[in-house]
């Protein structure tokens, strides 16, 4: 029979601590945020529709996105067991330089439209943790003020060619002039991808007022006052700013570029230089041949053809044809540090975040950069310490299995 008493005051004092309240609402929220997720939701609730439909959505259906997701949710691992990993590293050579984690910031348009601190927080954020920083040709901070902003850390820059070249070309001599180690030509984007989130919304550049975006303002104040009590936007490379996002991406792209574009920019570009954008093995190894450091598996995160390659999908035919000639890079669909030990594991050398970072940047500008760092450092670690290895180097194919939902048919099925 179970000996029942009178409860023992000390002991429940001692069992029900209270939490001390936490008066920095910033702070409150990024510390409950457990997962990229939460920070999404977060930044959903704090910006205006416009500006986070921008950074959430993609091309069309959406599909390509979609993909790359299920892509990384369809993983299974194979831990081994009683093989101590107290302490890991994460740390991992990558072009030419040290990163402490294996993923690097990728290149944003437009970003301080989604939080005034921008890229500045951005590059400030990565250069403390260590990874490097990408700022893109269509960023809203100058090159010399991303410099600036991480000044001992490592800058990339991505390079859209635009039609009118010389404009390309300064842009590659001031990036390397102010310190800039890689430089990310990006293949992709001939044309702006049919983003039909935006343009329901009428999201244009600058923003323009509506009855249904003043709506939608009323219950975000802090992201107007932020808006307009701070300085206009400074375009890295575009000297116009009037329309939608997609009217000025066609109207600064060019859909006649070629090899020989990247051959003229190899020859002015001093340093590391990748090619973002790439979708399928030939053209993997026809770059390789041609010299580049590295490329980088990429459908855009889904903004540009939808129903594009799943890039993680690619990774293990890609690795396996030029992964001992060049660096192969992933990005698209990473939400969680175990995409990232996946993609490390079936052979990619580094990986790119966008969207992860910018729902932390949304959600509390610097600081929620740092904290969507430092979830993903976190899931990394634990996922590393499971599997049962030390080091980034211990990874191997072995650890995972890649499950996937979409089949493709056979090509004797296909004709009948």
């Amino acid at each position: 029979m179970v000996q029942r008493q009178l409860p023992d005051v000390r002991e429940l004092l001692q069992l029900m601590q209270f939490k001390k309240p936490e008066l920095d609402g910033t702070k409150r929220r990024l510390g409950a945020a457990l997962t990229i997720d939460d920070l999404r939701t977060i930044a959903k609730r704090r910006t205006p529709k416009a500006a986070f439909d921008y950074t959430d959505g993609a091309a069309e259906g959406e599909l390509s996105l979609a993909r790359a997701r299920h892509a990384f949710e369809d993983i299974e691992f194979h831990p081994d067991i009683l093989r101590p990993a107290e302490r890991v590293d994460t740390s991992c050579e990558i072009l030419g330089g040290r990163s402490a984690l294996p993923f690097g910031i990728a290149p944003t348009g437009f970003t301080r439209l989604m939080q005034t601190e921008g890229e500045i927080a951005g590059a400030g954020a990565a250069g403390a943790a260590g990874i490097p920083f990408t700022l893109s040709t269509l960023g809203t901070t100058s090159i010399e003020n991303v410099r600036a902003a991480n000044p001992h850390g490592r800058n990339w820059f991505q390079l859209y060619v635009m039609r009118e070249r010389e404009i390309s070309y300064g842009l590659v001599k001031r990036a390397a002039d102010a310190g800039f180690d890689t430089l990310m030509f990006t293949v992709d984007t001939p044309v702006a991808g049919a983003r039909l989130r935006d343009k329901r919304n009428g999201f244009s550049i600058p923003p323009q007022l509506t009855l249904g975006t003043i709506i939608n303002a009323i219950p975000r104040p802090w992201w107007w006052i932020d808006f307009l009590t701070t300085p206009s936007l400074e375009f890295a490379s575009l000297t116009t700013t009037g329309g939608t996002v997609g009217e000025l991406l066609n109207s600064a792209m060019d859909p006649t570029i070629s090899y020989e574009d990247l051959q003229v920019i190899r020859d002015l570009w001093p340093g590391k230089i990748v090619v973002k954008g790439v979708q399928n093995v030939p053209d993997s190894k026809k770059l390789v041949d041609l010299g580049v450091d590295g490329v980088v598996l990429s459908n855009h995160g889904g903004r540009q053809l939808d129903r594009a390659p799943v890039p993680f999908h690619l990774l293990p035919q890609v690795v396996r044809e030029v992964g001992q000639d060049a660096t192969i890079m992933v990005d698209t669909g990473i939400m969680n540090g175990a995409d990232i030990v996946a993609s490390v594991a079936l052979g990619a050398k580094f990986t790119l975040i966008g969207r992860a970072y910018l729902y932390g940047l949304m959600a509390g500008g610097r600081r929620g950069v740092d904290r969507a760092i430092e979830i993903l450092r976190t899931e990394i670690e634990r996922t590393m310490q499971l599997l049962g290895v030390s080091s980034l180097a211990e990874l191997e194919p072995r650890h995972v299995t890649q499950l996937q939902r979409l089949t493709p048919v056979a090509a004797d099925r296909a004709r009948v």
